[in-house]
């Protein structure tokens, strides 16, 4: 069953790139005591996602900001080093948390996953976007489509800051 408003996030661990190479970071580190947007992409480097859904972040990532979040980020279920390369491939590096949720465990849990095995890409994330308070969803936007980055976009999440 898919997440709703007003769950509790499940315990995970991701991976994320760090200065020293891939270090773990679990939701609770992430979330707790803490106001995040978190973004869910299907894949690094796919064409909307990087052209679409993630500039939205980093164009109003000071506007998100400064409606009172501590963190924003983006989850896939990619290796932390693709996460890394993309990140860094964006410019994205000190604005954006990217987390690799590379056994699609995270992303299973809320309940978000499906099922891209016919286009070669096996189990990936759904597209949304969800406002986190020390754990707790507040708001959740999932897309109909992969190839949609409209109900979860950067513009959607500030409007409901």
């Amino acid at each position: 069953m898919p997440l709703s408003i007003g769950d509790r996030l499940p315990e995970a661990t991701f991976r994320t790139p760090g200065e020293d190479g891939p270090k773990p970071i679990t939701s609770a580190e992430i979330f707790g005591g803490r106001k995040v947007v978190l973004f869910a992409v299907p894949g690094a480097f796919t064409p909307t996602c990087t052209m679409n859904h993630l500039p939205g972040f980093l164009d109003l990532n000071g506007e998100i900001r400064a409606k009172g979040v501590d963190d924003i980020a983006v989850v896939s279920v990619n290796d932390v080093h693709v996460m890394k390369a993309w990140r860094n491939a964006t410019g994205a590096t000190d604005q954006i948390l990217f987390l690799a949720d590379g056994n699609a465990d995270f992303t299973r849990a809320v309940g978000l996953d499906m099922d891209m095995a016919v286009g070669g890409m096996g189990t990936r994330s759904k597209r949304y976007s969800m406002i986190v308070e020390d754990g707790v969803v507040k708001a959740l936007n999932v897309e109909d489509s992969p190839g949609q980055a409209e109900t979860s976009s950067a513009a959607t999440i500030l409007s409901q800051l």
